[in-house]
């Protein structure tokens, strides 16, 4: 028996005589909400300050500038990684970069030996600051946003939404799917080691985010 085994055996067995629900108690309705009473006039530039709370770099660019945007916000890279589904167009202006296209098999190595990795966005969460991929073809699998140190990612105006229970709803579609959802407010970071923040822990040092519209 492993030790595993040995310790949900002992969890089943210390609840064996207890009843599931107890005597009386009150059933909580798990209806979600999928609006919120918080009020967000300008959601833009909320989304601007909250990310921007998360020491990210936020650009406002037009349709027609954000190929040059991509190509500032890559700032040093050299090599990079692009999902399958990235749009050509914003590649268009890039100079002494190579680009990758991941085709799922780069393991986590390879795409650590990339300086960056260029996404789309799903939504885009004005009070709280965060965005939130679907990992559809412009976005990539899981991976490549978690392990190269930049993330430059690009938002639309029409993605973004005032809060959460808006996002969630916003992307149902994409959950009934059974797509994966990565929640990103801010670049990686921790202050869990002598309350000291560091940066770059589990996910990109820096975040780079192109805002556009």
């Amino acid at each position: 028996m492993s030790a595993r085994e040995e310790i949900l055996g002992r969890v089943s067995a210390a609840l064996s005589g207890v009843p599931r629900s107890a005597p009386g108690a009150t059933q909580i309705p798990r209806e979600y909400a999928t609006t919120s009473a918080a009020r967000v006039d300008d959601v833009a530039a909320l989304f601007v300050e909250r990310v921007e709370d998360y020491r990210a770099v936020v650009t406002r660019v037009s349709e027609d500038a954000l190929p040059a945007a991509v190509a500032a916000g890559l700032g040093q890279a050299r090599r990079i990684v692009v999902p399958a589904g990235l749009p050509s167009s914003w590649l268009a202006v890039l100079d002494g970069v190579e680009t990758v296209t991941d085709d799922g098999a780069l393991s986590p190595a390879d795409l650590d030996a990339f300086d960056g990795v260029l996404t789309a966005a799903a939504v885009g969460i004005a009070l709280t600051g965060t965005i939130v991929l679907d990992h559809g073809p412009d976005q990539g699998r899981r991976a490549l946003t978690l392990v190269p140190d930049l993330h430059v990612c690009v938002v639309r105006t029409d993605q973004l939404v005032g809060d959460v229970p808006e996002g969630v709803a916003r992307l149902a579609t994409a959950v009934a799917a059974g797509s994966p959802l990565t929640w990103i407010s801010g670049p990686s970071a921790t202050s869990d080691i002598e309350l000291e923040r560091v940066e770059g822990v589990h996910g990109p040092r820096t975040l780079h985010v192109l805002l556009v519209g």
